[in-house]
């Protein structure tokens, strides 16, 4: 089993920016891909970015050119570096593995670290 905890998450106006981090209960590296997910009220939870061991990313459309992911094995940490945030990126920010192109890779979740876009 693993667990992760999320942190960085506030309120900021649009046009700001935050800083997640995601620390893992064990060696991400074993892990393999990390990703972010958000999910924002009454929408599914979503993917917005992905990170392999050897350092590729990969970002939901809605996203890319904002954000940037990136991780620190050593530390078994992932961050979410968000910048330009829009309203829309008001969410619950979660980090979990992924399996395959999107999918979560443990059933179980973090409390997540809420963002919230408001002026």
């Amino acid at each position: 089993q693993v667990q992760f905890v999320e942190s960085g998450g506030g309120l900021v106006q649009p046009g700001g920016s935050l800083r997640l981090s995601c620390v893992a209960s064990r060696n991400i590296f074993t892990i393999g891909n990390m990703g972010w997910y958000r999910q924002a009220t009454g929408k599914q939870r979503e993917l917005v970015a992905r990170i392999t061991n050897g350092g590729s990313t990969n970002y939901a459309d809605s996203v890319k050119g904002r954000f940037i992911i990136s991780r620190d094995n050593a530390k078994n940490t992932v961050y979410l570096q968000m910048n330009s945030l829009k309203p829309e990126d008001t969410a619950v920010y979660y980090c979990n593995g992924v399996r395959g192109s999107r999918a979560p890779m443990f059933d179980y979740w973090g409390q997540g670290t809420q963002v919230t876009v408001s002026s």
